[in-house]
């Protein structure tokens, strides 16, 4: 497996992953992306996220097999110590250890290279497998949306969750 920054190549293996059912059922990511989306994505980020965030593509091989990636919460100078997290597994890799390894990389790089403090993510309530995932690194369920999001012709729930690095144990 490849961990690496996107480029403006993998716009078509982009579009295709996010166009997987598995995939955009559990994100806010609306389906039918075309690659001209992803390359446009990748090579004009925001100004904020090119600086303190970080993107990752996991490839295995030629394919496309997860995407993550932190990125500045807020605008605002008072809130510059938390990430927003994101992140998707392919439908055919879910429940292999992608998702651990690809929030491990994450993690490691929001702690040691941005030093945030706290990052937060949403997620589907429905989504058990990566509220499971969260919880495992240390993510706690901070709150409810109630119908924050239309899926599939009907509004669902989300969980707020967040990690502070205050609350995690100091390495041995």
């Amino acid at each position: 497996m490849i961990f690496r920054r996107p480029t403006a190549e993998d716009a078509s293996a982009l579009a295709s992953f996010y166009n997987d059912p598995a995939v955009y059922t559990g994100l806010l990511q609306l389906p039918y992306t075309d690659a001209a989306y992803w390359r446009k994505r990748f090579t004009e980020p925001s100004a904020g996220a090119a600086e303190f965030g970080l993107s990752l593509v996991v490839f295995r091989g030629d394919q496309l097999i997860a995407n993550g990636g932190l990125f500045p919460a807020a605008p605002a100078v008072r809130r510059r110590h938390v990430l927003g997290l994101g992140m998707a597994v392919a439908g055919a890799w879910q429940a292999r250890g992608i998702g651990s390894l690809l929030l491990r990389s994450l993690l490691e790089h929001a702690d040691h290279w941005l030093g945030a403090r706290r990052i937060e993510l949403t997620v589907y309530t429905d989504n058990a497998a990566a509220i499971a995932l969260y919880r495992k690194h240390g993510f706690e369920v901070e709150g409810t949306q109630r119908e924050f999001a239309f899926r599939d012709g009907c509004y669902v729930d989300a969980l707020m969750m967040a990690r502070l690095a205050s609350s995690l144990r100091a390495p041995l």
